[in-house]
């Protein structure tokens, strides 16, 4: 199975869990918790899963008040258990208190943070759910979790021709594997089309559609499994991005540079046979169903100087559309996109400095940017973020609301001395809920002269000589709240310079 070529494609999985304290130990286990109702729906869209759990508490089932405290310990975490062959594979948790239901719900942002627990059955992994209020005996509370899987779904068969459609296998399990006792559960799987080659029964099971039903199951004791293999059709583009390098290059002259350098590639099965242009456009409705040619990348809104190219030059197949509030390009790669078959370019545009460089009180510059690839319904293996800060940029740290590589890097540009600071970020397993602000601080040297100026300036054989009666010159700073540009005029009293006066313009960026 390690020779099969996986699809890179994003599980999410919601969902909202309803835990009620029990009376059965002095100690605080896993057997003092227990799930009492648990709905589960799995939905397919281009690269996204969506797995929704909902369990729910039903009067007749469970009621707090009749749970009596006989001394047992609050919980304050929630256990979250994985198959380990899924650990490796995730890119995102997140979970959260609910309350109210529909349009009156709301959310409360909750810490999960992974566990090592050695004795864990059948080699489970854990993370923990820190909750905002402990759960006492009696009490009960919603959870809602979201997490996101990569490298979960095998084409099968492994290779189709350009008229054929792709079909693929999804593993799991009709019991959701936890460490509590789930008094109820059921499950729904939605196919993208009602095409389904097989899948596995585990009674009750019906099928209606393109929706399959596993459940309702009743009283499953902790780390229930029981695997499942649906083999159906899914004809969606299955764009991956393996490598994507974003630069962005903070300019002196208040604009904000951007640069991606994309390496695409379809990681459905394989494309077999000779490819022919004249079937594909014939016949679009049955000639590469599965392959894709058009791309949407969402950018910030105001940009400009976009620019789409690869190693051959200028791609003229594309689209900009622009508003008030948001930007989108629709591109087209040179040919369309069959299974395995890659494609490299580039994307460039420029953003006004002001709408993301923003200044506090204590001297700190602070970058506000999204992290994420701005292309719609990917995936992205490697990403790697590159901040190019000013010349003279002191202290950058950079604040990104989900774990990151960060290390310090210099380049050097046009007319550096001493070089620029590059802040990198890199990233493994990027999806589309990784598409939110971070941001860099840097700490701010507006009004002071920094060394490597002088000495870049002491270097200079006319200025030499004012330098020497520095007591007797005068200095005057100019400095721009966007650009931060620094002026140095040296003016000689005693004209001990061959010229009377003497300026120099350096550009200085905190």
């Amino acid at each position: 199975m390690e020779a099969l070529p996986r699809l890179r494609l994003a599980l999410v999985l919601s969902a909202v869990i309803c835990f009620s304290l029990l009376e059965r130990s002095s100690a605080l286990s896993s057997q003092d918790l227990q799930i009492v109702n648990a709905e589960r729906r799995v939905s397919f869209s281009f690269l996204i899963c969506t797995y929704i759990i909902s369990h729910n508490v039903s009067p007749s089932q469970f009621k707090p008040g009749i749970v009596e405290n006989i001394g047992t310990p609050p919980a304050s975490e929630i256990l979250l258990a994985f198959p380990p062959t899924q650990v490796d594979h995730l890119a995102l948790v997140k979970a959260a208190v609910t309350a109210g239901k529909r349009k009156k719900k709301s959310y409360s942002p909750l810490d999960v943070k992974p566990k090592e627990v050695f004795d864990a059955p059948n080699g489970a992994k854990y993370f923990t759910i820190s909750l905002l209020n402990p759960l006492k005996v009696g009490e009960s509370v919603t959870l809602e979790v979201l997490y996101t899987l990569t490298h979960s779904l095998e084409p099968f068969p492994l290779e189709i021709s350009q008229s054929e459609s792709q079909l693929v296998y999804y593993h799991d399990s009709a019991i959701i594997l936890s460490p509590y006792h789930i008094k109820q559960q059921i499950t729904f799987v939605k196919t993208p089309s009602t095409k389904v080659e097989s899948f596995t029964r585990v009674d009750p099971t019906d099928r209606a559609g393109t929706e399959l039903k596993y459940g309702p199951y009743e009283d499953r004791p902790p780390y229930s499994f029981s695997p499942t293999i649906i083999h159906f059709e899914n004809n969606n583009p299955f764009a991956v991005v393996e490598e994507l390098v974003r630069e962005v290059e903070i300019s002196h002259w208040g604009s904000l540079q951007i640069t991606e350098h994309y390496t695409l590639v379809h990681a459905g099965a394989r494309h077999k046979g000779v490819f022919s242009r004249v079937e594909y456009q014939s016949r679009p409705s049955f000639s590469g169903v599965s392959s894709f040619k058009h791309l949407l990348a969402k950018l910030p809104p105001r940009v400009h100087s976009v620019y789409y190219r690869d190693e051959i030059g200028n791609i003229s197949s594309s689209h900009l559309r622009t508003d008030s509030r948001k930007s989108e390009l629709e591109i087209e790669p040179r040919y369309p996109l069959f299974g395995g078959w890659k494609a490299t370019f580039v994307i460039g545009y420029g953003l006004p400095l002001p709408d993301f460089l923003f200044e506090s009180s204590d001297g700190m510059r602070y970058l506000n940017f999204s992290f994420g690839c701005p292309l719609a319904e990917t995936v992205v293996d490697k990403l790697t973020i590159k901040v190019v800060l000013p010349e003279g940029s002191k202290k950058p740290y950079a604040v990104v609301p989900f774990p990151v590589e960060q290390h310090l890097e210099t380049s050097y540009s046009y007319l550096d001395v001493v070089g620029r600071t590059v802040v990198v970020l890199e990233k493994k397993n990027v999806v589309p809920e990784h598409n939110s602000p971070f941001q860099l601080k840097s700490l701010d040297t507006q009004g002071q002269i920094p060394e490597h100026v002088l000495a870049h300036v002491a270097r200079c054989a006319p200025i030499t000589l004012l330098l020497n009666s520095i007591e007797q010159s005068s200095f005057k700073f100019i400095a721009s709240p966007i650009r931060h540009d620094v002026f140095i005029t040296l003016s000689s009293a005693n004209n001990v310079s061959p010229m009377p006066q003497t300026s120099v313009s350096f550009v200085v960026a905190p």
